[in-house]
């Protein structure tokens, strides 16, 4: 059951893998390209059916049980070619490659039973929506190395809109289903493929490293319930970049762990870089982080951001019982078109697993730097709530010029930090300038305002 090389085998030369290194953004820069599998089969050599209507959950099944003796020769490769292909979840294997043709669909089952249940994630002691299990992603792994999932721009549908309405009806069983799921995973490429109609969150690598997002397209209606795009939940060395997503919810959306689950688990999410990310969503953010983050957020580096017709652009979301951290986020070269909130911290949002959360487990919130912002058609350039006696510190806003069509264009409450070139003004909790002894309370202040700063007499004050 082998399959002679194709030109679309030739798309995996063009896969790369990550250069990882902790603490500094090189970990997205591109490494060889791997070289094809030596090992293929069709996926119709195992019965599957691409005509939109059989089910080919079994084909799947047995494509890749057959591929995993391959394992340790080299790889494995999985190909789809054009057609519509029905199926319920499937499982992948380590060092597999699923690769898609260009005209290639793989569509999600409409019955719920084609979605197997999966206990909670420890982190979360429970489903995200119900108590109890929840139901397993269309494509899944766990404890996996050496993972691609690519194509020609072929596609993979949820067909969520039956998952979205049991959902506003109130008549679901267990958690929806995400789209793609990999746990504790590492060396994943998801490249070169269309997602549409997730169910729930779209990718979600958790208790995961080594994750490469590139080239990716997400689809969901503006309306669509809680369809996160990309959700990177207790992993570290995270690389997304170069896609287009329009959905429901949050474009990103960094996560580690619900209240006193995520304490216990104690994995947070660092080492992650966001950039040359464009769309629109239309209940979400751009990006956002939180509001589940009970096991920690940090090392957060975001740029050549494009959101529009939005109704948040940049949000960090916590509440009482979250614990945790969210440190060391720095975001630059954002461009904001039609958004209602440019800039906003929720120190009040979301609901509670259950009643067991210690509501004095207070999020530690601190060296958060946005820079580079511009803004048309902006209701309001900053909400900015903090927590009583847990004030958010040390923010800093530098070079941000938006066009605001609501007063006050900033109201903040518990937050501490500092500002530079903000227009309109921004609100007197940050009003402190940012003096040479504050830099390094400014996490990663570019070169140009470090020199600008020091080019400033000692106790004179910058433009704000």
């Amino acid at each position: 059951m082998k399959r002679s090389i194709t030109l679309l085998d030739v798309l995996l030369v063009l896969v790369s893998f990550v250069t990882w290194v902790a603490g500094d953004v090189s970990y997205c820069q591109q490494k060889t390209p791997l070289e094809v599998r030596p090992h293929s089969v069709t996926i119709t050599e195992f019965g599957a059916v691409g005509d939109g209507k059989t089910l080919n959950t079994k084909a799947f099944h047995n494509a890749i049980f057959y591929l995993q003796s391959f394992a340790d020769k080299g790889g494995a490769q999985l190909f789809v070619p054009a057609g519509r292909w029905l199926t319920g979840g499937f499982v992948l294997i380590s060092h597999l490659t699923l690769l898609l043709d260009k005209e290639a669909i793989i569509l999600g089952s409409t019955d719920s039973d084609d979605w197997p249940i999966v206990d909670a994630l420890p982190s979360y002691g429970r489903g995200r929506e119900l108590p109890g299990g929840r139901h397993r992603s269309l494509i899944y792994g766990e404890n996996l190395v050496d993972v691609i999932i690519t194509g020609d721009n072929g596609t993979v549908d949820g067909q969520g809109s039956v998952w979205w309405n049991r959902f506003r009806n109130g008549t679901l069983n267990y958690t929806r289903p995400h789209l793609v799921e990999l746990m504790n995973s590492s060396e994943v490429v998801i490249s070169n493929l269309t997602f549409k109609n997730s169910p729930f969150w779209t990718i979600h690598p958790v208790y995961c490293s080594q994750v490469l997002v590139q080239n990716v397209t997400i689809l969901a209606p503006l309306d669509s319930p809680n369809t996160d795009g990309i959700d990177p939940d207790s992993s570290n060395n995270v690389c997304i970049e170069d896609c287009y997503i329009s959905t429901g919810d949050d474009l990103i959306s960094i996560k580690s762990g619900w209240d006193e689950y995520g304490i216990s688990y104690a994995s947070p999410s660092s080492n992650i870089t966001i950039r040359r990310l464009t769309g629109e969503t239309g209940l979400g953010a751009g990006i956002a982080i939180g509001s589940e983050m009970s096991g920690g957020i940090s090392n957060v580096h975001a740029d050549s951001l494009r959101f529009f017709n939005s109704d948040h652009g940049i949000r960090i979301k916590t509440a009482p019982g979250r614990g945790g951290y969210i440190r060391k986020v720095y975001i630059s070269d954002l461009t904001l078109t039609n958004v209602r909130i440019a800039i906003r911290f929720s120190g009040q949002f979301g609901e509670h697993p259950d009643e067991f959360y210690d509501l004095k487990a207070l999020p530690r919130i601190e060296k958060i730097s946005i820079k580079d912002v511009r803004g048309e058609n902006i209701s309001t350039a900053g909400l900015l709530e903090g927590l009583k006696d847990d004030n958010f510190i040390n923010i800093c806003l530098s070079n941000i010029t938006l066009s605001v069509t609501k007063q006050p264009a900033w109201n903040c409450s518990y937050v501490q930090g500092y500002s530079n070139l903000v227009s309109p003004r921004t609100c007197d909790l940050l009003g402190g300038k940012i003096y040479p002894d504050h830099l390094s309370d400014c996490y990663r202040l570019s070169n140009h305002l470090r020199s600008m700063v020091g080019r400033k007499k000692e106790g004179s004050i910058l433009p704000c």
